[in-house]
């Protein structure tokens, strides 16, 4: 990107990626680019990186160039950027494809087509852009070489000397997470994926095993983590009444898997519901266990007192009196204990 003088922001910054791994920078207050991973400094030594600062250095004066010539063309005054993004892409079946796309101000402005070599106006004001770049034959075929051959030769080292980098493949931790729905009586149940490499991924929701559901689901963009992998949310909406009806799972796709991933949703409502009734029962009787040993003892701890004097007996009618208060104080508190066990039930 070329940017306007006086912004207090470079006025030309490059960066190169890899997939998604970022391994070059440079900006106009730096001395040359610099390598930002390890396994680039093997590829082809100091020749591979003497070409590549080339091509980085070249592409700065070709955008500070392109920026002023579009500025004086529509005479703008101000701050203005100037952006092109070119790329190449090698596929499994060997297919190649390389596009070259540029910008003003955030916009298409012109791109290049690597097959016929000519310069493709986006906009009507472009068409200027174009015939200035077509009529420079020496640069427009440093754009043809490389997009037509040494872009992939590039990438391809690329991937030789990065696989471990670049070809590795992380499982994702799949979580489901449920909270009531904000605009319905229903349950928004989360499917989070996280923690996958690479960043290509297929998530969706299945109903009763087999249908797959699109409506009701709303999809997340997938986000970097900070680990360099990456995390993806899918909302599925249920209704109470279809919570009944059916059984829902989120179905995970990903290059680190042998197969499917499928983690079935469990209602959390069904799991609390066990979890009351059993703590409800409980709680009831302990409830009663502490009723009828408290009647018991009151019971017995009035029948031992007694507020006026008596003569004292012999041991016989002791242990008669007393054999037949216990056995009278027992069957009460038994009759109440009964009683209060089946209003219970």
């Amino acid at each position: 990107m070329a940017t306007s003088k006086g912004t207090g922001f470079s006025e030309y910054a490059n960066v190169g990626m890899v997939d998604d791994v970022q391994y070059t920078y440079y900006n106009s207050t730096m001395k040359e680019p610099v390598l930002l991973t390890d396994w680039m400094n093997k590829i082809k030594g100091r020749e591979f990186w003497e070409k590549r600062t080339w091509y980085i250095l070249h592409n700065e004066q070709i955008l500070k160039w392109s920026l002023i010539n579009t500025v004086q063309h529509f005479n703008h005054t101000g701050v203005h950027t100037y952006q092109f993004m070119g790329y190449c892409e090698l596929h499994d079946n060997r297919t190649r494809r390389a596009h070259l796309n540029h910008a003003y101000d955030g916009k298409d402005f012109i791109s290049f087509d690597v097959e016929t070599l000519t310069w493709v106006a986006a906009v009507p004001q472009a068409v200027f852009y174009k015939h200035k770049r077509e009529a420079d034959k020496a640069k427009q075929q440093i754009v043809f070489d490389y997009y037509r051959r040494e872009c992939y030769q590039l990438l391809e080292w690329y991937l030789q000397y990065g696989m471990e980098t670049l070809q590795r493949k992380v499982r994702p931790a799949v979580t489901l997470i449920q909270r009531k729905a904000r605009e319905s009586a229903g349950t928004d149940v989360i499917c989070h994926v996280t923690g996958f490499y690479p960043g290509e991924v297929e998530v969706n929701w299945i109903r009763d095993g087999e249908a797959l559901l699109e409506e009701g689901v709303w999809s997340g963009e997938v986000l970097p983590n900070e680990d360099r992998t990456y995390q993806l949310r899918k909302i599925l909406t249920v209704s109470p009444e279809d919570q009944k009806k059916h059984s829902y799972s989120c179905q995970v796709d990903h290059a680190s898997l042998d197969e499917k991933m499928d983690v079935k949703w469990v209602p959390e409502a069904a799991l609390n519901m066990g979890f009351v009734a059993g703590g409800v029962l409980a709680a009831l009787g302990l409830i009663i266990a502490v009723i009828i040993g408290a009647l018991i003892w009151k019971k017995r701890a009035s029948g031992a007192r007694s507020p006026d004097y008596t003569p004292a007996q012999t041991k016989e009618q002791s242990d008669a009196s007393s054999n037949s208060s216990n056995s009278t104080n027992d069957d009460r508190c038994d009759s109440i204990a009964e009683k209060l066990m089946t209003q219970t039930e």
